[in-house]
């Protein structure tokens, strides 16, 4: 049996369950933006699913002490923080069961959404369970959605959020490249799976960071910050396939605090 049916194999129980995820305005100080409340919105980039020490109420959301909404709101008391995001929201469910935390004094919300409008779990299980063809052909179908379907989602979003917090400077966040090429993995996919799947984010961040611009956002990469630390390097600050299942493809503690604390923090 190859050494990728091997990895494979071990990988399908994990896999089965995965848990789906989920140009820069201008920027206000950070005392600015802790006079008024913070709301943190979005999917489990920004819950801090894969960093542990999950809040206790925050069930299924999988709300984490150590993301990086969290960690900012605490070493910037803004006058409020509401921390909503959820594991698993896509743009829809952002705007159907997140935004009634947003108000009129609400000055700095945050918010990563747009992964799982494109099908990142079963992308990711396509590309460890199948073969090369199968990997690209639903990595190429998921760039399709990101460049169809998913800015129409977007901007349905981001009005709804302009409507129920009008006077806030929102960031939006995007997501990292997954992989060094040419890196240290010995097991797994193949090096242009490992690419298709980097291209695929960087065409994510690409539309997810015009449809912020148009709308007045401000957009902050998060790749710069994971150079380096990608699957595959010396020392990813990402999960690969893992048990608990839901950590796969997550950031760790170090991928919240030294990854989309910084990202977030240079932009408010």
């Amino acid at each position: 049996m190859s050494v990728r049916r091997i990895w494979a194999s071990l990988s399908t129980l994990a896999l089965a369950a995965v848990a789906a995820l989920g140009v820069a305005g201008t920027a206000v100080a950070a005392d600015s933006a802790s006079a008024g409340g913070y709301v943190a919105l979005g999917d489990s980039y920004s819950s801090g699913v894969g960093a542990g020490n999950y809040l206790p109420d925050s069930g299924d959301c999988r709300r984490s002490a150590n993301a990086y909404p969290q960690l900012w709101a605490a070493a910037n008391s803004p006058a409020s923080f509401a921390f909503v995001a959820c594991s698993g929201a896509t743009t829809a469910s952002v705007a159907s069961g997140q935004l009634g935390a947003l108000n009129a004094s609400t000055a700095l919300v945050s918010v990563t959404a747009g992964g799982n409008d494109v099908g990142f779990a079963s992308v990711m299980q396509d590309c460890v369970l199948g073969s090369e063809a199968t990997c690209l052909s639903s990595v190429n179908a998921a760039v399709e959605k990101m460049n169809n379907s998913l800015p129409g989602s977007l901007d349905a979003l981001y009005g709804s959020i302009r409507a129920g917090a009008p006077a806030a400077q929102v960031v939006v966040l995007g997501y990292p490249r997954f992989y060094q090429l040419s890196g240290s993995c010995i097991a797994g996919l193949t090096e242009a799976e490992r690419a298709a799947i980097n291209d695929a984010s960087d065409v994510l961040n690409g539309v997810l960071a015009k449809r912020a611009a148009d709308a007045g956002f401000t957009f902050s990469s998060v790749v710069d910050e994971f150079t380096g630390h990608e699957l595959c390097s010396g020392d990813p600050w990402l999960h690969s396939v893992t048990v608990p299942v839901q950590n796969s493809y997550h950031p760790t503690t170090a991928g919240q605090s030294g990854g989309y604390l910084p990202a977030f923090r240079s932009v408010v």
